[in-house]
């Protein structure tokens, strides 16, 4: 059964000349999952998937997979915990195209869907509506809809959430149109079931006290324990812990946003010496001036070597 609950990592993708980096990939999935993280979310947009081949985008799906079912076998060689989901990252901005980006997530071993709002055409409500139910009906996986405005274009309403929530396959939304008020609204309209998951960590502990379910997390990449504690933190009722970890968590959540994401996570996990610093046009490395923020961040923050 499909657990969409706790802290899920938005995992980058690392490269090493101009190619996947299997070693470093691997290694961050394991560390990953050893850290506590409850779910591992691939190519999405701090994954660089808009510059992934289709093959390149299948082998991170696959790798993932793979090291969640080995991290399960050495935790529980019975098989009775089984693995942890493997989240895949599907959206485009053509239907069509989606199902088929499902389809191969599918045959890579994915657990569900990450589906991105058609960007550019900007359609209409009804066209999100009908754009997400074909995915669920045709593509084979449960879909997390996910709704990004800042990056799309387009903004799915509550309304087409609560419409969207009664569609068979179709199990959460990361929503990170930056309005907590959104993640009231939709968990006001929407089933208890409906899985909410934060889209930005500053708003996990607010999302959390609203009934949502978890965090799909650019900051896990780095702390990855940490998040999950908040989680595990507020699920356990310890609402003062997790409080104090979403007030640590600031200003490092600041910092990694401070130029487009990935780059301020990317250069910190190279800090961190779990990758190589390395990124795919038209993404450029940090400026120096974005590397004396993260780095002083992190410093102030401690705990991440």
């Amino acid at each position: 059964m499909l657990s969409l609950r706790g802290s899920f990592v938005a995992l980058v993708t690392p490269f090493r000349d101009g190619k996947i980096d299997e070693p470093a990939l691997r290694g961050l999935c394991r560390w990953q999952l050893g850290q506590g993280t409850d779910g591992l979310v691939a190519c999405g947009t701090t994954g660089e998937a808009p510059t992934l081949t289709t093959d390149e985008t299948a082998l991170v799906i696959r790798i993932c997979v793979e090291e969640s079912l080995a991290q399960a076998k050495e935790v529980d060689p019975s098989g009775a915990t089984g693995p942890r989901p493997v989240i895949a990252g599907c959206g485009s901005n053509s239907t069509a195209h989606t199902i088929e980006n499902v389809h191969r997530a599918k045959a890579a071993g994915a657990s569900a869907a990450l589906v991105v709002a058609p960007y550019y055409n900007k359609p209409p409500q009804e066209g999100l509506f009908r754009h997400f139910e074909a995915v669920a009906k045709e593509g084979g996986l449960p879909v997390i809809v996910y709704n990004i405005p800042s990056r799309t274009a387009v903004d799915i309403t509550a309304d087409t959430v609560a419409r969207l929530a009664k569609v068979s396959g179709i199990v959460g939304i990361k929503e990170s149109s930056g309005n907590i008020a959104r993640a009231a609204e939709i968990r006001e309209k929407c089933p208890p079931e409906f899985a909410l998951f934060a889209g930005d960590d500053m708003f996990t502990l607010p999302t959390l006290a609203l009934g949502g379910q978890g965090v799909i997390s650019t900051v896990g990449n780095i702390a990855p324990a940490d998040v999950a504690l908040l989680c595990d933190a507020f699920a356990d009722g310890n609402h003062e812990l997790a409080q104090a970890q979403a007030i640590r968590f600031s200003q490092l959540v600041r910092a990694m946003f401070v130029e487009t994401n990935p780059l301020p996570v990317k250069f910190a996990l190279a800090k961190l010496g779990r990758i190589s610093n390395e990124l795919r046009l038209p993404l450029t490395p940090l400026s120096h001036e974005g590397e004396e923020l993260v780095s002083a961040a992190m410093k102030i923050y401690g705990g991440l070597c």
